[in-house]
């Protein structure tokens, strides 16, 4: 938990927005004493990972292969 007091958040706000929704947790203070708590309203999307989708995915065997309505052009 990373705490900010009002006149450092004014200040740097967009960075503390950023912060926020990556899922740090932003706490702004007056007198060192914490006030509110910066968060996204929606949950963060989680970050694809490349291959997960691996077997699950099919190619049809004629993918490829020219149309139908295109054999003359050939």
């Amino acid at each position: 938990m990373k705490q900010y007091n009002i006149a450092e958040a004014k200040s740097r706000f967009s960075e503390l927005v950023k912060q926020a929704l990556s899922g740090e947790e932003v706490v702004i203070a007056r007198d060192n004493k914490p006030l509110l708590r910066l968060s996204p309203l929606q949950e963060p999307r989680k970050r694809r990972l490349p291959g997960s989708a691996r077997g699950q995915v099919s190619v049809s065997p004629d993918f490829d292969e020219p149309l139908a309505d295109f054999k003359d052009y050939v």
